[in-house]
């Protein structure tokens, strides 16, 4: 494992760790409150309180973001571990791309769920979406040998990547982002 995948898990696990220990905390605010309006809920579409109030928030019974908290520390101790001179065996690397790979597809079920069931984006959720595709488009590279090819266009992949769900926010919202101007 590179030492550039290692500070990706660092950072990226970081800011996701951040992200869901934030949403967690606004969600126990309003657990404690029912009318408490948590700060990241800014307007009609950037609406934090839309989205935890959701039946998509909770799918496992209990709030998403302690999942977050739970996969995000385990990420960022594995950057560390790495950067300290570990060098994970394989069965611990084909593991945590398994799990960045049940990340990425519980992360764009969720986005699809924003976009098209709540119609609300969650700062916090945007903030695990933006880190969660790198993570687990890195782990895969280099756990799989047989993807180096895609190695020489891998920013390409994920510019294009973002760019789809750039648009797709765009389009579910096109309404209300067409008002401001």
């Amino acid at each position: 494992m590179s030492r550039a995948l290692a500070w990706l898990y660092v950072v990226g696990g970081g800011l996701g760790l951040v992200a869901a220990a934030a949403l967690t905390l606004e969600k126990i605010a309003k657990l404690r409150d029912p009318a408490y309006v948590p700060t990241c809920s800014l307007n009609p579409v950037v609406s934090c309180g839309s989205v935890m109030d959701s039946a998509q928030a909770s799918v496992f019974g209990f709030p998403n973001p302690l999942i977050g908290i739970a996969a995000f520390a385990v990420v960022v101790t594995t950057g560390v571990v790495v950067l300290a001179g570990f060098d994970p065996p394989r069965w611990y690397r084909i593991s945590l791309d398994v799990g960045m790979a049940l990340g990425v597809v519980f992360v764009h079920w969720l986005i699809v769920a924003s976009l098209y069931d709540i119609h609300a984006l969650c700062p916090y959720c945007l903030v695990v979406w933006v880190v969660v595709i790198p993570l687990f488009w890195y782990t895969t590279l280099d756990t799989w040998p047989a993807l180096a090819p895609l190695r020489r266009v891998h920013s390409v992949v994920l510019v294009l990547w973002y760019l789809v769900i750039v648009a797709l926010v765009l389009a579910a919202f096109w309404d209300y982002w067409t008002s401001l101007v």
